[in-house]
């Protein structure tokens, strides 16, 4: 998996950077040493093409966290959120090209061997851990999501109480769901194989962003008030559809709530496990290739995620709850397409996900291995029954894995990439106080404050809640979570997998 340039040991002149970026795909330039097997490049002749890379990379880049997105535009307005959207889009873009060149530099393309190279066997297991932890968060929260939203869809369509039928136990429904599409897809040798099905997860996507435009436009700002009230038998129901009292879209907000979802959005772009394992299989990789594929990949998401927050914002404003399809009519035809679409999104990128944990793993336990059928699905096996027993037997993990994806998240953005540049790139080649250095130290600096926000926010709503269940509930508790129409949710800062899972955490509660 590793290729070394025969100068490594030396001090490289100041012109050779831009030809140890790229080596022709990594393929070996001298011969091996006497008496040693050559090295074979089989996992570096990329077969995949560019628009099937976009789709992968992009499958990775989005979940289920798109449906919190209006409910962060309420709280910090239209301007501002598409503001700091396109600055998280482009930190991520130059996350990825800080881990493109080291990899280019030492011939890499290994996320873990970049952590063995820039800090000895301690980096690789610090990186491969969190890896696996980032992503199993995420596959857990996928699972949450089929489990939760799957039997309800299912009993709506049969016109079934959903706790009616030993069929519709979600439970029952997630373990069908793991064995019948997940694993067949996850034994899958090569993630470029998987072009296909991203590329239907993001049409489920594409069909659910379709709808909510449509929707805006056929509900207006009298979003279905009198159909809700027919609806709403109790006299004392909250109606959760046709509460915009002002039908003005704010485009600053600033308030408290504004600062649980400001540190969320910042990871709304986490696909940073699968850049490595996606460029290894591009065909006729080079570095500008697939930092051409990261950034249509970025900005079909930012465009994605754009018209997303404004259309379901501009449809219920700030009543707007942290799952937006909640907000709708739970009869409506299309809408339950939508959720349906949503969860096979969800479905199909858990494959996606767990690809990178089970190559970190290799790395890890087997890494002079060759290719072996067995441990490859002995691996994808162990995995998927691990997550789906957490996700039957926890009923919440919402707080544990609210501190991996608090802590794994700006790792693998801001932190982890930042070290790489400034250990691996010689500072022959730059200098310790060049700019594009000082750029990186800053970009790490900048992680360390996102993880710190996040924490100390997660660990606040921890002392809030402790405070309220000793003196009882409070009308308006700081940081204990939201109060959507008299309906308190959890803080968005507890998420799953930031950028993946919802805002408020709703699918683990």
């Amino acid at each position: 998996m590793e290729l070394q340039d025969p100068k490594m040991n030396g001090a490289p002149p100041a012109d050779a950077l831009g030809q140890r970026q790229e080596h022709k795909g990594f393929l070996p330039s001298h011969r091996p040493a006497p008496g040693r097997k050559p090295i074979e490049f089989k996992d570096f002749k990329g077969k995949t093409s560019f628009g099937m890379s976009v789709f992968n990379l992009s499958n990775a880049i989005m979940g289920s966290g798109v449906l919190g997105l209006a409910y962060a535009m309420a709280h910090t307005g239209v301007l501002f959120f598409l503001a700091l959207l396109l600055c998280i889009a482009l930190l991520s873009s130059y996350s990825i090209h800080l881990l493109l060149t080291c990899a280019g530099v030492v011939g890499i393309r290994a996320y873990e061997q970049l952590g063995q190279r820039a800090l000895g066997p301690a980096g690789k297991v610090v990186v491969a851990a969190v890896i696996c932890l980032h992503n199993v968060g995420a596959m857990s929260s996928y699972l949450f999501i089929i489990k939760s939203e799957l039997p309800l869809v299912i009993g709506t369509f049969l016109d079934m109480d959903p706790e009616g039928g030993w069929f519709l136990k979600g439970n029952l429904l997630i373990i069908i769901v793991s064995v019948v599409i997940i694993l067949p897809l996850a034994l899958m040798r090569h993630l470029g194989y998987l072009g296909y099905t991203s590329g239907l997860s993001l049409t489920c996507m594409l069909f659910f962003l379709i709808s909510v435009i449509y929707k805006k436009f056929q509900l207006g700002c009298a979003v279905g008030l009198n159909e809700t009230e027919v609806e709403s038998k109790s006299p004392t129901a909250l109606p959760i559809q046709g509460l915009n009292r002002s039908c003005e879209a704010r485009m600053f907000t600033v308030g408290s709530q504004m600062f649980y979802t400001v540190p969320i959005m910042a990871f709304a772009f986490v696909c940073h496990p699968e850049v490595l394992p996606i460029y290894t299989e591009l065909c006729r990789p080079s570095k500008y290739r697939m930092q051409a594929v990261a950034n249509v990949s970025i900005g079909a998401m930012f465009c994605m995620y754009g018209l997303t927050a404004t259309f379901g914002y501009l449809t219920f404003y700030n009543s707007v709850e942290a799952e937006m399809l909640h907000m709708y009519s739970q009869q409506d035809l299309l809408i339950l397409c939508v959720r349906l679409a949503v969860l096979l999104a969800v479905t199909l990128t858990v494959p996606v996900v767990l690809f990178p944990i089970r190559r970190a793993l290799q790395q890890l336990l087997f890494p002079s291995r060759d290719f072996s059928w067995p441990r490859h699905v002995a691996i994808a096996l162990i995995l998927l029954v691990l997550v789906n027993v957490l996700v039957i037997c926890v009923p919440n993990i919402r707080d544990i894995f609210g501190v991996i994806g608090s802590t794994s998240a700006p790792s693998l953005i801001f932190i982890l990439p930042s070290i790489f540049y400034l250990r691996i790139v010689p500072s022959e080649v730059e200098p310790l106080y060049s700019w594009p250095k000082i750029q990186a130290l800053c970009f790490g600096l900048l992680g360390v404050l996102f993880m710190a926000i996040s924490l100390g926010f997660m660990f606040a709503n921890w002392a809030t809640g402790m405070l309220n269940l000793d003196h009882g509930p409070h009308p308006n508790p700081t940081g204990g979570g939201d109060q959507v129409l008299g309906k308190s949710q959890p803080s968005p800062v507890l998420s799953v997998s930031p950028g993946r899972s919802c805002l408020s955490g709703s699918p683990l509660s």
